[in-house]
């Protein structure tokens, strides 16, 4: 029971595209173990055990069958990480997988020759299902056209096998059909199935290089405000530094008025920054909401916006808007970061004296429990005590997480404390 709840809990820790990809790993798995696994089963019935084929061939032709195993799976691995450009494939293995392909195939015609093809009605089934391990990962490394001129020889090659085993034209014309079918089946299961995992994998990388290039265009931007503010400043405080130098030189009391202009020119210059630094840490909560809606969209996660009457969100007062932005900011982010979501629902309600945002989201995993010391979350609770606000953040029990806020709209009149940048 244990190690039932580890597997369960481990795959729901699982992002999606982690479950997909085990998913579609364990499809094409089971495709090779169930075939393998019928014509063990196809190999061992009445029509063979009473016919004198020897045991050592029916025994031979088993170990063949369950060989194909030992090397179909490792390929089917190794095949389908090259599809995706990860790996590239051991061709002595492919080989192997050729060889084991063309030994269970004579096996099971040399059977049928034992026991007669008419008394062996399975015979069909045991070829057609004797060509999927090797196929499930041929179709993986060739063109399309490669894989439908491989099955036509195939096919040919394995209705003149039955011929040989002294089988009628409906024997060969039956054994044509199934071999056929299953392996255009199984090539086109196997193509689509690597295929749409190939589109999700490349979504996944087009959403990190998003994520990359929006923090990179942030850094930019704060980059050229402080380029603009300090550029200008900088250059004329190093202009008049160097007249007062030559004045200083000359004896001149000039000097000293050029050095008082660099001082008032350096203290602008720090003021300016600090407007800067505090634009950059105030957030607007209706841009805030925007832009995490848009940010999960962008991830994948469905994401909602309920705010009541909307025209009461700008006509809140300056500090609660800040404060909420970033429980906002501070939110949509730990929604990114954490378990596996699917949906966000963010309300903002707005009551008398008072007013409330609380953000929800589904996929947390059951053991999930917030960090103590979590900088994010400490940081948002400090904003909000200086506003006379709450904050309250945690797992619902239900696969969900909750985070909310209330602050009273009534905002007390005390200094804010400045960042480190702000006090230089």
């Amino acid at each position: 029971m244990v190690w039932v709840r580890a597997r369960v809990r481990g795959w729901k820790n699982r992002s999606g595209y982690d479950k997909i990809d085990l998913y579609t790993r364990g499809t094409l798995h089971s495709l090779v173990w169930m075939s393998v696994l019928s014509q063990v089963l196809l190999s061992v019935t009445r029509p063979v055990r009473q016919s004198d084929a020897p045991f050592v061939l029916i025994a031979g032709t088993i170990l063949v069958a369950v060989g194909q195993v030992a090397v179909g799976t490792p390929l089917v691995t190794r095949t389908l990480d090259r599809y995706l450009g990860r790996r590239v494939v051991d061709l002595r293995l492919f080989t192997l997988g050729a060889v084991l392909l063309a030994a269970n195939t004579t096996g099971l015609l040399a059977l049928g020759a034992y026991t007669g093809v008419e008394k062996f009605p399975e015979l069909q089934l045991a070829l057609g299902a004797s060509v999927v391990p090797f196929m499930t990962s041929f179709v993986l490394v060739v063109p399309l056209w490669a894989s439908g001129a491989f099955q036509v020889l195939l096919s040919a090659a394995v209705c003149g096998g039955v011929a040989l085993a002294g089988g009628t034209r409906g024997s060969m014309l039956a054994t044509l059909v199934g071999v056929a079918f299953t392996s255009a089946l199984i090539a086109l299961t196997v193509r689509l199935s690597a295929w749409s995992l190939g589109v999700m994998s490349k979504l996944r990388e087009a959403q990190d290089v998003e994520t990359r290039l929006a923090v990179a265009e942030e850094r930019l931007r704060f980059g050229r405000d402080m380029h603009d503010v300090l550029g200008r400043n900088l250059a004329v405080i190093a202009l008049k530094s160097e007249l007062a130098v030559e004045l200083a030189q000359r004896g001149k009391p000039a000097a000293m008025d050029q050095m008082v202009e660099v001082q008032r020119i350096a203290r602008v210059s720090q003021q300016e920054v600090r407007d800067v630094v505090r634009g950059y840490r105030e957030a607007d909560l209706c841009t805030e909401l925007a832009g995490a809606q848009g940010v999960l969209r962008a991830a994948g996660i469905g994401c909602s916006v309920e705010e009541g009457d909307s025209r009461s969100v700008g006509r809140l007062p300056a500090p609660v808007q800040s404060a909420l932005g970033w429980v906002v900011r501070e939110a949509a982010t730990n929604v990114l970061r954490h378990g596996d979501p699917r949906l966000c629902v963010i309300r903002l309600r707005t009551a008398p004296g008072e007013v409330s945002l609380v953000v929800e989201n589904d996929g947390v995993p059951p053991d999930t429990a917030v960090a103590p010391g979590g900088s994010g979350l400490n940081g948002l609770r400090e904003r909000l005590t200086a506003l006379d606000g709450s904050l309250e953040a945690g797992p619902t029990g239900d696969g969900r997480f909750r985070l909310a806020a209330t602050v009273p709209l009534l905002v007390p009149t005390r200094e804010p404390v400045p960042s480190p940048l702000e006090e230089r």
